[in-house]
Formats: structure tokens, C-alpha cells, sequence
């Protein structure tokens, strides 16, 4: 068994594939529209589904908000420098939660940014070794 992918909703789907492609540097893998069910999906990722886990993103047709409620955390993405990693997603626009610093009771670097729909995605530097 593996993990196949994490599904997201969000309220719209041009400006997210932006941010997911163009700002956090995935490929968008496969997309298709159901007509009757008035939604789309896009799949976006690193690698290929076949080879890692990806992103779903929902895109309800009536649909252009939703609540992000308590119950779901981050996406968490390897970088190599979060310090770099947080500085490129300003200069695209991307929004910035929490500065690239040591997690609170160790030493882990990482930090926070957030796509267009209010996720939480969390940068961790990769450890030296």
C-alpha cells in the first residue's frame, strides 16, 4: 500500500494550478472536467503519480470558497533551503505565514506559506548529513 494523493477543494482553479505550478514549482499531471457533476479535478505533483504522492485539486463549479475548518493541518514539502525557499514565494506573490526559523522545541528548520485557498503548505529544510 501506498499514499496516492491528498485531495484539496478550492474555489478557484486557474489561480491555484498558478500557485501550485508557477510559485511552489510542481507539474500539473492530469486534468479533466465532469460535465455532469459540474466539477474538476487537476492533479498536480513533483513526480509522476506513479512514482510519489500528489495533489488532487477539487474545483466545485458553484462553488467559489469553503471554510477551511479545524481538522486539517499542512502539506509538507522538502526544500533544501526554507530561508530561499520562503524568499522566491514573495517574489511571486505568494504569502509568507511564518518565517523560515527553528521548530519551537527543537532544531528542525522549516516554515509556513499558504496557497490562494488559505492551505497551509510547510516548508522543511532538508537536515545536512
Amino acid at each position: 500500500m501506498r499514499i496516492l494523493h491528498t485531495m484539496l477543494r478550492v474555489g478557484n482553479l486557474e489561480r491555484s494550478i498558478r500557485f501550485y505550478t508557477e510559485v511552489l514549482g510542481m507539474r500539473i499531471l492530469r486534468r479533466k472536467d465532469y460535465p455532469e457533476g459540474k466539477f474538476t479535478l487537476a492533479f498536480v505533483g513533483y513526480q509522476d503519480e506513479a512514482e510519489g504522492t500528489v495533489l488532487e485539486l477539487t474545483h466545485n463549479w458553484d462553488t467559489d470558497r469553503y471554510d477551511l475548518g479545524t481538522g486539517f493541518g499542512h502539506v509538507a514539502i522538502e526544500v533544501d533551503n526554507a530561508h530561499e525557499a520562503c524568499e522566491k514565494v514573495k517574489q511571486l506573490g505568494g504569502r509568507v505565514t511564518r518565517e523560515a526559523g527553528p521548530m519551537k522545541h527543537g532544531t528542525t528548520v522549516i516554515a509556513f506559506v499558504e496557497d490562494p485557498d488559505g492551505y497551509k503548505i510547510e516548508f522543511i529544510q532538508k537536515k545536512v548529513t
